[in-house]
């Protein structure tokens, strides 16, 4: 069975419904933009099938994204304010260096693949992992938010099922969910286009 490049539905979905997309590292490596040699050998080897398997118009449109943004009181970063592209928002010093340069009242990242809900409220942070159900109230007061959603493909605080947030602005609410996947089939296809056996086996233990 060939695997070459074609078009991709969730590309177009992304496309069609997301107001605002981010680029992530593996993204801007397979875009040439960053060098796979910051990469593990696992992610290179994922990079560089991509590469062969990317559709021109999936690239065309992956090409556009940059790895941060803002929206009205939201800054959106794939990883952190002081590196949007490779920092992972997990210590103190990064928490503090992501609440110092931002500005906006809720601040989203990614990349640690870890769902946090963090607040910072008269000088003092709060907050902390995410499991599923956290809810965060963020209207009213001088609190801040550094919220970061998880990972819908590679979970990695030990939960397999694939992690979102759903952000209500009209209510002044988030809550960190969760939604199994056909994880056993998406191992099959990891495996059958010769990907690293360990890509698969790690979405078992969401790690």
């Amino acid at each position: 069975m060939g695997y070459g490049p074609r078009p991709n539905p969730c590309c177009a979905a992304l496309r069609e419904r997301a107001a605002l997309c981010l680029a992530g590292n593996h993204d801007l490596g397979v875009l040439g933009e960053v060098d796979l040699a910051e990469f593990a050998p696992d992610a290179v080897a994922s990079a560089t099938w991509t590469r062969g398997a990317l559709a021109p118009e999936s690239r065309a449109y992956l090409e556009t994204l940059r790895p941060s943004g803002r929206r009205e009181q939201v800054e959106l970063f794939h990883a952190s304010p002081r590196d949007p592209v490779w920092d992972y928002v997990l210590t103190l010093d990064a928490v503090e260096a992501s609440f110092e340069l931002t500005e906006a009242p809720l601040m989203l990242v990614g990349h640690s693949h870890v769902p946090l809900a963090l607040v910072l409220e008269d000088g003092q942070l709060g907050g902390g992992i995410a499991p599923e159900g956290t809810e965060v109230e963020l209207g009213g007061g001088a609190a801040r938010f550094l919220l970061n959603p998880g990972s819908v493909g590679q979970p990695r605080d030990g939960d397999p099922r694939a992690a979102w947030l759903l952000l209500d602005f009209g209510s002044g609410r988030a809550e960190f969910r969760r939604v199994a996947y056909p994880v056993a089939r998406t191992q099959e296809e990891i495996r059958e286009r010769g990907l690293p056996d360990a890509l698969a086996e790690r979405l078992a233990r969401g790690v």
